[in-house]
């Protein structure tokens, strides 16, 4: 009887896994390449990689170009738009809204590459 219990949990699970993947978001990556962390690590831990960068350069002056914000736009901005929140699938905004999780970063920060807003304000 266990047995026959687990397969039909099995059963049920597989299909299941499948259909998250499937859901799984879509994303415009921009760049891509290789990342300054590992992908996974980056996935679970970036807002408080963050949010650490946010409270050194806010409390101490302290800036690193390797996990600021704008290292991210600029490897992740869409090659498209050269932006990470312009469209349903740009980078930042498709797992956000995956994940159900507000995006507050961008209403202080620009979503666009610094490169690609330097060329559209010089060209004003």
């Amino acid at each position: 009887m266990k047995k026959l219990f687990f397969s039909l949990l099995l059963c049920l699970c597989i299909p299941m896994a499948w259909a998250a993947d499937a859901n799984a978001p879509k994303l415009d990556i921009g760049k891509g390449g290789q990342c300054v962390e590992d992908p996974q690590w980056m996935r679970k831990n970036h807002m408080h990689l963050l949010k650490h960068e946010r409270d050194d350069a806010v409390r101490k002056g302290l800036r690193d170009e390797k996990h600021s914000l704008k290292n991210c736009i600029e490897c992740h901005a869409s090659t498209k738009d050269d932006s990470v929140i312009a469209r349903d699938d740009s980078f930042c905004v498709s797992c956000h809204r995956y994940e159900a999780v507000k995006i507050d970063c961008f209403e202080c920060h620009s979503g666009k590459r610094k490169s690609a807003w330097l060329q559209q304000r010089e060209a004003k």
